[in-house]
């Protein structure tokens, strides 16, 4: 990872510095003086070299951003409370989870979403991929000036994060993008070190006619961890009374002292297709419809290693190892989908007909342990799955279908159907509706897992599909932001109390409701975020709280004349119902259930956020109350949330 951040440093240096050469603005007079179509003087010198000055035609919304499902948004350098709420490793809203002491690490879950489920299993590990890159989370982008974004923010102790992207359009059709996330944080306890890097080039292409398009990125991400296993029943009797020997948290003891984890992937994606055929209305000279032929290919590789220096059967157990070169679980994944789409008001917009290839293995190079009883080092296969994409709009509604099934016996025989209908009133309301239906092999660690410790090594062919079918209706509007979904999952697959894995054998039967309004009063606001969450069949297995609570109060104003600096400040105060948290396995990289510890606290935290043109800063105390309340605050069992901790960041942005 080191060699790839130097290559993009480099590539942005490089392509900053001729950008810069290219597009200077005013200086000396020069020959061969010509205006372009989007009225930018461009005048040529007897070197050759090219300058450009803007028209001042170009605005915001010229700095669009593209969504893997092509939708678009525009680079946003405005501050809002909901920005407050993203700036974190992740830049998300974490409001449904619960984040361990050093950023970067993994989340606990307060909450669970399944409108958007992936229609293939993953390798697993799911704890160590919180911070993974998905195919639909890279974004593509246009923009009429060279244009760039970092982001700071401190770490835990030592260390800090720092996400740069550069993105740059060579001509209007065609932008190319690097971008890297990097952090190193020490932490608070011990062992508890994190240092993660996730790069991403991308770029997309039209031809002037847009008769041929294509967009494609290169991901490489690795997670490495210091696997602790949380603090040991001393360490944590001394953090619960807050003994004043122990302040410190570096002197608690915790229960692994040389073990570590390591998670990498690297994934190609390329989408491209040509139009076939076109024709268009002489009354708006746009297409009237078109046929487009298109491939998509997706090649992922992952891999996650368990790393000790000396094997510790009083925490894991009895322990046969075979002395393995590679310890490594690894998986490829590589889909084709070839795809027919039509584009005409005969069927209201656009319909897409597919057919998916894949071909899949994950699996262990040698037999970890010399007890074990398996018997096959790796699952592997090949499926061919079809479908169909309908996106329509009629009026104020929008409606949306993808559909697919893979025929057959295999691991990746399954369907997928997800629908969603929305109405949309102007800028009032809108109003969706969603229904998915999927039906999928669990993920591949829990078919098959090897260690070199006796309890951790199994084989589980007899495992049937997860079926899920969630139900969901939502509103967006300027006086409230609802949502509600209702669940039911079969063969729901999850960790026991012994971290082996199971399929419950009855119905998951979940419902969440989730609201947010905001009130204002002059300078002063309030942000309110409810969810109700109850579990009417299989709570022993599948444990959410059943409350939870965010509420803001904060100010807003402009401080300073000419009104140079947009100030944003004030408290968020989150609270959730104690439940039987999901404890935490670091050799699994996996939850399991437990039924000996109940977690749920309320914390404080204090916000100072400001603007000054196209910089956010942002300073923040997490858990300000930590030094007056009870030491009652847990991720999971044995891992005590962050003390009071001082965090200061920003996000920058430029465009040349």
């Amino acid at each position: 990872m080191n060699k790839q951040l130097f290559t993009f440093l480099c590539l942005c240096l490089f392509m900053a510095s001729t950008t810069f050469s290219q597009r200077k603005l005013g200086g000396a007079k020069r020959e061969n003086t010509t205006i372009d179509r989007d009225g930018n003087i461009v005048q040529t010198d007897n070197s050759g070299e090219i300058n450009v000055t803007l028209s001042g035609k170009t605005k915001y919304t010229d700095y669009k951003i593209f969504s893997h499902e092509r939708d678009t948004t525009f680079i946003d350098t405005t501050l809002s409370i909901k920005k407050d709420y993203k700036f974190n490793y992740l830049r998300k809203d974490l409001f449904e989870f619960l984040e361990f002491h050093n950023q970067g690490q993994t989340l606990n879950n307060l909450g669970y979403s399944f409108n958007s489920i992936y229609r293939l299993p993953d390798i697993g590990f799911s704890a160590k991929q919180v911070s993974y890159l998905d195919v639909e989370d890279i974004k593509y982008y246009e923009v009429p000036t060279p244009t760039t974004e970092i982001l700071y923010r401190t770490g835990l102790q030592q260390g800090q994060v720092l996400d740069a992207l550069f993105t740059l359009n060579f001509s209007k059709r065609l932008n190319v993008s690097l971008s890297y996330k990097g952090l190193r944080s020490l932490g608070a306890y011990r062992r508890a070190l994190v240092s993660n890097g996730n790069f991403r080039g991308a770029f997309h292409y039209r031809t002037k006619e847009n008769q041929y398009q294509i967009r494609a990125h290169l991901t490489t991400q690795d997670f490495f961890h210091q696997e602790n296993g949380g603090l040991t029943p001393g360490a944590l009797q001394n953090f619960i009374d807050d003994a004043p020997d122990f302040t410190t948290r570096a002197r608690l003891d915790v229960n692994l002292t040389d073990t570590e984890s390591q998670f990498d992937s690297n994934r190609i994606f390329l989408e491209h297709s040509y139009k076939l055929v076109a024709s268009k209305d002489t009354i708006t000279n746009k297409d009237f419809s078109n046929l487009k032929i298109g491939h998509i290919l997706t090649k992922e590789n992952k891999s996650f290693e368990f790393i000790q220096t000396s094997l510790t059967p009083t925490f894991f157990g009895d322990a046969s190892s075979s002395d393995p070169n590679n310890k490594q679980a690894q998986s490829t994944i590589t889909n084709n989908e070839l795809n027919l789409e039509f584009n005409s008001k005969y069927v209201l917009g656009k319909f897409k007909a597919k057919t998916n290839l894949t071909s899949y293995t994950y699996g262990y190079d040698t037999i970890l342990n010399s007890n074990s009883n398996i018997n096959k080092l790796k699952i592997e296969g090949n499926a061919i799955s079809f479908g169909a994409d309908w996106k329509a709009k009629i009026k104020n509604f929008q409606l949306n279908a993808d559909a697919s099934i893979t025929p057959g016996t295999g691991r990746l025989s399954g369907n997928y159907i997800k629908g969603e209908a929305v109405y949309k009133k102007d800028s009032i309301f809108s109003l969706k509706g969603t229904l998915l239906l999927s039906s999928k092999s669990p993920n591949f660690n829990t078919l098959l897992h090897q260690s070199e410790y006796d309890d951790y090594n199994w084989q589980n062919e007899t495992f049937s599909n997860v079926n899920t079918r969630d139900l969901g209706f939502s509103l967006q509007s300027k006086w409230l932001n609802t949502s509600l979904n209702f669940t039911n999952i079969d063969n729901y697959t999850y960790f026991n109390e012994a971290s082996q894995p199971e399929q419950f054998t009855n119905q998951i039967v979940y419902l969440k409701v989730k609201a947010n309004r905001e009130f204002r009063l002059g300078k002063f606001a309030l942000d309110n975020t409810f969810m109700y969450q109850n579990v009417s069949s299989g709570s022993s297995v599948f444990r959410v709280p059943e409350f939870i609570t965010r509420n803001t109060f904060y100010y807003t104003d402009y401080w300073f004349k000419g009104k140079p600096m947009l100030v944003n400040m004030g408290f968020t105060f989150k609270y959730f119902t104690a439940y039987n948290a999901n404890a935490y396995n670091p050799l699994l990289g996996e939850f399991r259930i437990q039924n000996d510890e109940e977690i749920g606290f309320p914390t404080f935290d204090v916000f100072f956020n400001a603007q000054v043109r196209r910089t956010r800063i942002y300073f923040k105390i997490d858990n300000a109350t930590a030094g007056f309340t009870k030491k009652n605050y847990f991720t999971a069992p044995n891992y005590p949330y962050r003390d009071f901790t001082i965090r200061f960041g920003l996000v920058w942005n430029w465009f040349i």
